[in-house]
This record gives structure tokens, C-alpha cells and sequence, in this order.
């Protein structure tokens, strides 16, 4: 049995970046009575991550490749699915017909970088675009921040601010790209067990953001902030710190877990040193995830 699609929806695949969300610093101030955590958090998103692929279909499809599909479950408990039925409860079936979605899964499962939540952002974005629906970015908001809270964000994928649960979006404006070398030592940490461990829920906030948001300047302000997860994530996961002295021995010019780990970042002052450096990474540990990319800036329209 074949569909009918109408005339204004998209029968081509629409394909969406659901690029790697990097927690710069990120400050842990407080705790709600309902037990969520407090943030602060300078995010960025890098060039490198999953991608979506929506195209309408007789029935729907869920479909997973890449180095990580086999982390990735295809029932309702992936993101993307939840994604999909948000946005169709909101269109109604009629507007919203089957779809094959196809997601390469690039990024490690449980890995700090938003991978599930980068992943809902962009199903979003592209079965708005294969259903033809007009919502503008208020209303696809809403819709994320039911899925999670670090899916607003993800829709973004610029560079901001996070504060509350994540949830209080400031777009920073004037954030030029940074060359980035994200290493995971192939290790998965649960965000709840790395809360659970915390020393402390009640920690000073970011200070105010450099004038100069280039290398130079980021670099200097991350010196004077923290990762508040990174020590009770490195004591679940000692590797944690393997991967921090491998960029480190690479030449990092600043080097952090990014979120919950056990993924980390290291700075650099170039892409060609950022490609150099994963490349020597690499060789090293041949079985870790390293990946070379740069951030997406803060005037960059494209996906």
C-alpha cells in the first residue's frame, strides 16, 4: 500500500547535523526541591557529530548506522522516536504522515556531548521540514524542552549560556570558531551517577564572559572556571584523567571534560594543529572515539 502525499510536504530526504554539544565549563549552583540541579554552562556545538535523515514513507522506520549503532535502541526509549511523536501529537496525524528516519550515530552513547539530545533537535528540524509545517523557533522549543532539558539547546546549536535545569537559553553573540580534539577513552558514564557523586551542589557561578571571544580570550577565561562533575566523574571512571593527559602530551592549549564525561575536549589555536594533534592521539589509542573539529560560530546559519 502506497501513500499520497500532499503536495506541500517534502517527498526528498531532509538531512540535519546533530552536532556534538561541548560543555566549556560548567558550574553546578544549587539544587531545586525536586531534586534537579542547578547549572551554569558555557555550550558550544562542534562541527562534528550525528546526522538525521527524515524522508516520508509508507510506514515509519527508524534506521541506525554509524561506528555506534549498536549502542542505540530502536524502541520508544531513543530520543529520536520521542522526538517524532511529540512533533506528530502536535501536527496531528493527518500533517504528519509516516517517515524513514535515519540516524548516523557518529558520537558515543552516554558519552557529555548531547549526543541523544542533539539528536531529538535535529529529528525536529527535519520532520518540520519533510511534514511542511511553518512553526517558528518558540514553538519547536516548547516542544523540545518536553523531551529533555538539553534539548532546547541542541536546537540552538549556537554558541550560549545555559542556566537553571538548562533550560534559560542566552545566545552568545561574537564566539568565533575554536579549533577542538574531543577524545573518549570508550567508557560510558550515567549522568545520574556522576550527580549522585557530587561533593557539592552549591558552587559559585560562571564570572562574566571575556570582551575577546577568541582563542586567546576563551582560553583565559576557562582557567578561571570549572567542570563541577569532572572530579565525581573521574572517580567513577579513572580513564577519565588518561584521556585529559593524552591531550595534554598532544599540545592542548586547554583541556576539560566536557559535561558528565567521559568525553574531553582539548583547545587549540588552529584546526590543521587541532587535525595534527587527534591524529598523534589516535595512533596512540587506536580503540578510543577522537574526533578533530571546529565549533559552530555564533553568526553560522548552516546545519
Amino acid at each position: 500500500m502506497s501513500v499520497a502525499f500532499p503536495v506541500d510536504q517534502q517527498v526528498h530526504p531532509i538531512s540535519r547535523l546533530a552536532p556534538a554539544k561541548i560543555n566549556l565549563a560548567l558550574h553546578v549552583t544549587g539544587r531545586r526541591s525536586d531534586g534537579f540541579h542547578l547549572l551554569e554552562s558555557l555550550v558550544v556545538f562542534a562541527r562534528f557529530g550525528d546526522r538525521v535523515e527524515a524522508t516520508l514513507a509508507d510506514a515509519d522506520e527508524l534506521v541506525v548506522t554509524g561506528r555506534y549503532a549498536p549502542d542505540v535502541p530502536l524502541d520508544d526509549g531513543n530520543l529520536v522516536v520521542k522526538a517524532r511523536d511529540a512533533l506528530r501529537s502536535k501536527a496531528g496525524d493527518k500533517k504528519a504522515p509516516p517517515v524513514r528516519i535515519t540516524l548516523e550515530k557518529n558520537l558515543p552513547v552516554a558519552s557529555g556531548v548531547g549526543g541523544g539530545s542533539s539528536d531529538a533537535a535535529a529529528t525536529l528540524h527535519a520532520l518540520a521540514g519533510a511534514w511542511g509545517m511553518e512553526m517558528d523557533g518558540p514553538e519547536l522549543a516548547e516542544i523540545a524542552l518536553t523531551l529533555g532539558a538539553d534539548v532546547p539547546m541542541c536546537l540552538a546549536a549556537k554558541p550560549l549560556v545555559a542556566r537553571g535545569i538548562g533550560e534559560e537559553l542566552s545566545l552568545v553573540p561574537n564566539l568565533l570558531p575554536l579549533g577542538l580534539v574531543l577524545v573518549n577513552p570508550g567508557v560510558p558514564v550515567l549522568t545520574a551517577d556522576v550527580f549522585a557523586a557530587l561533593a557539592s551542589s552549591d558552587n559559585s557561578p560562571l564570572p562574566p564572559l571575556p570582551v575577546h571571544l577568541d582563542f586567546h580570550g576563551v582560553r583565559n577565561w576557562l582557567a578561571i572556571t570549572r567542570n563541577d562533575l569532572e572530579p565525581a566523574a573521574r572517580a567513577i571512571q579513572p580513564s577519565i584523567g588518561a584521556a585529559i593527559a593524552a591531550l595534554d602530551k598532544a599540545g592542548s592549549g586547554f583541556t576539560r571534560m566536557s559535561g558528565s564525561g567521559a568525553t574531553c575536549f582539548g583547545l587549540f589555536e588552529s584546526g590543521n594543529m587541532a587535525k595534527r594533534a587527534a591524529a598523534a592521539i589516535r595512533s596512540r589509542h587506536p580503540d578510543w572515539f577522537v574526533a578533530a573539529t571546529r565549533t559552530i560560530s555564533s553568526e553560522a546559519e548552516d546545519r
